[in-house]
């Protein structure tokens, strides 16, 4: 059940708050211990919270499209009176005294918290296998990674453990699992939704926002993330729509099967009247080295003095990604902030006079857990920086982007595109998202 869909029939009695908390609960029972999607989960405060929302409801008091809606939250951000874990031992006995002011928005809005979902630790990693609470598995393949670092946020939606969930994306982490899972994942503009009570990967890239079974419930959660009652934006007609396809470097590198689903998108999208026109984004071979100079100080920094004091209480390969990252030279972070500039320029370019510019979002299916390395296009690549190659020039430049499903590979993997907005254009990107996901969803292969 969507969002909106449930909505529409908690209005009409058909359903109750109530009803589809337990029914989420009930789904988290029966497979969270084979997927490890939950770090906490909170049974009696979710029920607590959903008869409330019913009794508010029968009295008149209607919070908006969020009221009822049992959701999940990645436990990186702060929901008052749990820990906050960062799926990590290094934050035991941590207990937030407050809502982050993202989550204290989706409260007043009347949503329903089911629980916290794992990740990789501190959000460093793309596979959301590092962990303290163990792997996170795909619902689809169980050998095979969610995506990360969001993976369990995505897998409670997948699975109906959550009818929509609140995850972070510093260089994907929102996007990466919404591909690898078959969702719509939402990055806002950086700065949209205030990241403040969330533990921070990177100050500079970090984003807050949401993942969902469809483009118009992240829209519902992502405003409910800003304090808004949101409406349901109007999709743009697709004749008409002009979207800019930088196809050097984000169409150089893809799997056979995601490169097959992504042009079916564009072909079903041009003969619905849509104009794909080629662009050039001239620096973005350079973004991988931009984000990881930033990223990796940032990181270093916040960590310094935990990784003297208690090294150990690390994921060996999370303590090793930030010893390493103690090493980015002063010299190169300046360069790295210039270039940054360089791009975000760019992609302004690249975006003038056009509604939005299209790409791959995963340019591999989800990859097996463990596997370090994969072959695409004839080369053995490490399988991290595969992950993040696609989604991290848009943290970089902190434009809003949108990941969403086009299709399927032959073994049933999820297929996924991106859409990337203008500056300060939110709302038209995601008109643009409702088009391209109507057209996408039709005849879906």
């Amino acid at each position: 059940m969507t969002i909106a869909e449930f909505g529409r029939q908690l209005r009409a009695g058909a359903i109750t708050a109530e009803q589809a908390t337990d029914a989420c609960l009930r789904r988290i029972g029966s497979d969270n211990g084979r997927l490890n999607a939950f770090i906490l989960v909170l049974d009696e405060a979710a029920r607590a919270q959903a008869r409330e929302a019913d009794r508010e409801l029968a009295t008149g008091r209607d919070r908006g499209p969020l009221h009822g809606v049992p959701i999940s939250l990645k436990d990186l951000l702060d929901l008052k009176g749990t820990p906050t874990t960062a799926a990590s031992r290094v934050r035991e006995g941590h207990r937030a005294v407050r809502d982050a002011p993202a989550v204290a928005h989706l409260r007043r809005a009347g949503a329903v918290f089911v629980g916290k979902t794992n990740l990789h630790e501190f959000a460093l990693g793309t596979t959301n296998e590092d962990s303290a609470f163990g792997p996170v598995r795909n619902p689809l393949d169980p050998s095979r990674s969610p995506g990360g670092s969001s993976g369990g946020s995505a897998v409670s939606v997948a699975t109906g453990m959550a009818l929509g969930t609140v995850g972070s994306d510093t260089g994907g982490s929102i996007r990466i699992p919404a591909a690898a899972c078959g969702l719509v994942g939402l990055k806002p503009e950086l700065g949209e939704v205030s990241a403040i009570g969330t533990v921070p990967l990177s100050r500079t890239f970090d984003h807050i926002g949401p993942l969902a079974s469809t483009v118009l419930d992240a829209w519902l959660i992502h405003r409910g993330l800003m304090g808004e009652i949101p409406r349901p934006p109007a999709p743009r007609p697709l004749a008409g729509l002009r979207l800019g396809l930088p196809r050097r470097y984000f169409c150089d590198l893809l799997d056979d099967e995601v490169r097959a689903r992504f042009d079916a998108a564009l072909e079903r999208l041009r003969r619905s009247g849509v104009r794909v026109d080629e662009v050039d984004i001239r620096h973005a071979p350079d973004a991988p080295a931009i984000y990881m100079h930033i990223s990796l100080a940032d990181a270093a920094a916040y960590h310094a003095a935990t990784l003297e004091s208690m090294p150990e209480r690390y994921t060996p390969n999370v303590r090793l990604r930030l010893e390493m990252a103690r090493h980015v030279r002063g010299e190169d972070y300046a360069r790295a902030l210039a270039g940054r500039g360089v791009l975000e320029r760019e992609v302004d370019a690249a975006l003038a006079d056009r509604d939005a510019l299209v790409v791959p979002t995963l340019p591999i299916p989800a990859p097996r857990l463990g596997e370090a390395f994969v072959d695409v296009a004839g080369r053995r690549e490490p399988v991290r920086a595969l992950m993040l190659r696609l989604t991290s020039p848009f943290n970089v430049t902190g434009h809003a982007a949108l990941a969403l499903p086009c299709g399927f590979t032959a073994a049933g993997l999820p297929c996924s595109l991106q859409l990337i907005g203008a500056r300060g254009h939110t709302e038209a990107l995601v008109r643009t998202a409702l088009a391209v996901e109507a057209a996408c969803t039709r005849d879906r292969s």
